[in-house]
């Protein structure tokens, strides 16, 4: 279990994930995910993946294939969330994977969306692409509002159960 009260003060970063969604697969089969999630982390912000995917839906785990997958991937979050019932995402209002949230150390949204400006599933966009996370880092960093501090997000939709 994870509160978000215990990261006060510090910056945090909410990612929605599906491992069969082609979205999530570009960014993670490119390293872009995966270098992110180390220099954020690296850097002592909170990196929370979230799986929401309902019981028999795309993209649905349990505890150990979630670590699994996690070491698979070569991923390196704070820690991975299972949301089964999609609780936490129905309260963040998260609808694709991936879905991006940066929580600054005040605890205010900073910025919700999609993780960068190319909607696509090709691999090579990852490298033209302007990443909104890490501009919003940039810009909490600097004392700043996010700009901007809410895009749509791109992806497959989230497989809430009913």
């Amino acid at each position: 279990s994870h509160a978000l009260s215990a990261y006060r003060g510090k910056t945090v970063i909410l990612e929605w994930t599906n491992h069969g969604c082609p979205y999530v697969q570009k960014h993670y089969g490119t390293g872009n995910m995966q270098a992110l999630q180390k220099e954020t982390t690296g850097n002592g912000i909170v990196w929370l993946t979230v799986i929401s995917s309902a019981p028999g839906s795309q993209g649905y785990v349990a505890g150990l294939e979630a670590d699994e997958l996690t070491a698979t991937r070569k991923a390196a979050p704070t820690a991975v969330l299972l949301d089964p019932a999609g609780k936490i995402g129905r309260l963040y209002g998260a609808t694709a994977t991936p879905h991006m949230f940066v929580i600054a150390p005040d605890g205010k949204l900073a910025y919700s969306g999609a993780i960068d400006d190319k909607p696509t599933t090709n691999h090579a966009d990852v490298q033209t692409a302007v990443n909104y996370v890490k501009n919003a880092l940039s810009a909490i960093a600097a004392g700043k509002p996010a700009s901007p501090s809410v895009t749509r997000a791109y992806g497959c939709s989230v497989k809430y159960g009913s």
